[in-house]
């Protein structure tokens, strides 16, 4: 069996940003030759995240509206109180407990059959990657394994 990995490098502009990577995925399965197998796409964050669905202005309008009444940013929690939390704290640290929240929704990888070297996608399905913070840079690592 084979196995290829690729970390793809993003920069996101704000909150909520989605951005369609099923093309970059697309292009990385091809190139591995992997006629038969799967492919993993993993984020490598706690508050940014892949899932699939539909590219669709609207529908990423109603994603929005959905993450801010799960965990909006009014609400109090309790990773954003730097008096009394004492892990993980970063220098440039930030009140984002409504980022991890909504992360809870979302899975951390999603995994997608390779079949003749081609990704399977539905009709309408495509990988979308989420910000759930603020901008800054992201990784997303892709795992071809097949034969």
């Amino acid at each position: 069996m084979k196995s290829v990995l690729k970390t793809l490098e993003l920069e996101t502009k704000g909150e909520l940003e989605i951005v369609d990577i099923t093309e970059m995925v697309e292009a990385f399965v091809k190139e591995t030759a992997i006629k038969n197998g799967l492919a993993n796409i993993q984020s490598l964050h706690t508050t940014a995240t892949v899932f699939v669905n539909e590219n669709e202005p609207l529908l990423w309008k109603d994603f929005k509206n959905h993450f801010n009444k799960i965990a909006s940013r009014e609400q109090q929690y309790n990773h954003d109180d730097f008096q009394r939390r004492t892990v993980n704290l970063c220098e440039d640290e930030c009140a984002n407990g409504h980022s991890h929240c909504r992360a809870v929704n979302l899975p951390v990888n999603i995994c997608l059959n390779v079949i003749e070297n081609k990704l399977q996608l539905g009709q309408w399905q495509r990988i979308l990657f989420i910000e759930l913070d603020r901008p800054r840079k992201r990784r997303v690592q892709i795992q071809v394994l097949g034969e």
